[in-house]
């Protein structure tokens, strides 16, 4: 009851928030089957759902609390709404920001009068800094999300929706991450609607608050997935998790490309390019209604947030198709003669080919790497690879596959000659200016590069695919030089797409 007062009192959150409408999203309600809506957050002056809980918080600052300032640390949505908050109720505020935030967020938060504080690699490390500047300084800490006051602000969007709705729905989506809005939303609705299922989104690769519940406890993951970056924490907040093991029904995880697909989905329905955590609620949306086989159900998404680096485009649209169900990717073996690319594409069928790659290896067999266009995945793709089979190629399907979807198909090259043992590890880096050189730095002179693929993605982090040449008696000491690093990798050595297109070739 704490709560329900707290959030009815957050009224003042209206003085920057505006009460946004709630859509239909009439081309995946056809395709779903469902009547979906969306709850349009994206439209607040941010962009984002965040400054409800940082203006309620700042907002209850007594006079001498508010003459000392605040702080926060975030790498995006939350720096705006306390930059936005401490500017229209004239205090001082300083947002410590990691240095790999995009210059499009730093330039934001600044253009909203804080200052600008930029440490560390990552927000760990920035939110570090920010706690004890606070209490060297005296300044009030703001936290992104397990704070009452924040929680009771972001609720305040679930008072909108059950004003807004004139029969409940069978259920509402929301993003989980480190469980504000999912704890502020689920307590208000699992008081005004009993029988809606309130089910938080979570990328499979930063399940935090699903394994906190499985658990029974929070638990603190090792790695946690940065593409969905609004979302990507380690441990679910204190409070928060308290109040979601009272009123969240389950936690759903979706894909990368899940995630890229709801984004298209969006912009097909509004036209608007929604940030990957703003779309995670879409994303499960459409993994419900396919995975229960629901129909005629009422659905409601939360769309948190729109800020989007416009260079993730590039991979949001690459990724899509891949999370609609539209496209396979493939390495296929075919005879090293004259004609054997004619009769493949043959063998293709009615299939548009989105993409093929080849390069020359020997005189027996190619292999080439294809993406196929499909009208649904699931009904289709199976019954394509038992008629090439048919034909006599050889099939892997790599839809699935890592290194295939971020490195491979972008990569020229071919079979290793070399004699030397090769290991291939993926890596992933803060990027900012001269971030390659830096971690090339890093790796020495120790083992031969073999090989190695960059590509930006538009994100904080970079991803690097490198094969060394490690000799069997120095993997102890490579061990050591992994861990020493201090960069999250996962060794490839035995990724089937590797050892299809570019590991050692067979005396």
């Amino acid at each position: 009851m704490d709560y329900l007062e707290r959030i009815r009192q957050a009224c003042r959150v209206y003085d920057v928030a505006k009460r946004t409408p709630l859509e239909l999203a009439p081309r995946l309600s056809a395709r779903l089957g469902c009547d979906v809506w969306l709850k349009r957050e994206d439209l607040q002056s941010v962009f984002s759902f965040k400054l409800r809980g940082a203006y309620n918080k700042i907002a209850l600052l007594d006079e001498e609390q508010r003459s000392r300032g605040v702080i926060a640390a975030s790498a995006g949505n939350h720096a705006q709404g306390v930059a936005l908050a401490a500017s229209r109720l004239q205090l001082d505020a300083v947002i410590v920001m990691p240095r790999t935030t995009p210059p499009i967020k730093v330039d934001a938060v600044r253009s909203l009068g804080a200052t600008i504080v930029l440490e560390g690699d990552d927000y760990d490390a920035a939110y570090s800094y920010a706690e004890n500047r606070a209490e060297q300084e005296g300044r009030v800490f703001v936290h992104p999300y397990d704070d009452p006051d924040v929680i009771a602000g972001q609720g305040t969007i679930a008072m909108e929706l059950c004003e807004q709705c004139e029969t409940p729905p069978e259920a509402v989506f929301i993003p989980a991450g480190g469980g504000g809005l999912l704890a502020g939303m689920g307590v208000w609705l699992r008081d005004a609607w009993p029988k809606t299922r309130v089910i938080g989104v979570e990328p499979e690769d930063a399940p935090s608050m699903e394994r906190a519940l499985a658990a029974g406890e929070r638990v603190s993951l090792g790695r946690v997935g940065l593409f969905a970056d609004g979302v990507a924490v380690r441990q679910v907040g204190e409070e928060t998790f308290r109040l979601a093991r009272e009123c969240v029904d389950e936690v759903l995880l979706v894909s990368i490309d899940e995630i890229c697909a709801a984004i298209k989905d969006v912009f097909e329905e509004t036209r608007v390019m929604l940030e990957p955590a703003g779309a995670l609620a879409v994303a499960g949306i459409k993994r419900y209604a396919h995975d229960r086989e629901v129909q005629g159900q009422k659905l409601i998404a939360i769309s948190r947030g729109a800020n989007i680096n416009f260079d993730r485009l590039r991979h949001v649209a690459e990724r899509s198709e891949l999370g609609e169900g539209h496209e396979g990717i493939f390495a296929v073996t075919i005879p090293e003669e004259p004609g054997s690319f004619r009769r493949f594409c043959e063998a293709v069928g009615a299939h548009s080919i989105s993409e093929f790659n080849y390069r020359y290896g020997d005189d027996s067999d190619a292999q080439i790497f294809v993406g196929i266009k499909f009208r649904d995945v699931e009904e289709e793709k199976e019954d394509w690879i038992a008629s090439l089979r048919e034909c006599g190629y050889e099939v892997l399907d790599l839809s699935d596959n890592e290194v295939a979807k971020l490195h491979l198909r972008y990569m020229v090259g071919g079979h290793s000659g070399s004699e030397q043992r090769e290991i291939l590890y993926r890596f992933e880096f803060p990027e900012r200016p001269g971030a390659l050189l830096d971690f090339l730095s890093s790796m020495g002179e120790n083992w031969n590069i073999s090989l190695f693929h960059y590509r930006n993605h538009g994100s904080a982090y970079g991803r690097v695919l490198v094969g060394m040449q490690v000799p069997e008696g120095e993997t102890d000491a490579f061990y050591t030089f992994l861990e020493d690093l201090g960069y999250r990798y996962y060794e490839e050595t035995g990724n089937v797409a590797y050892q299809t297109f570019l590991g050692k070739t067979s005396a």
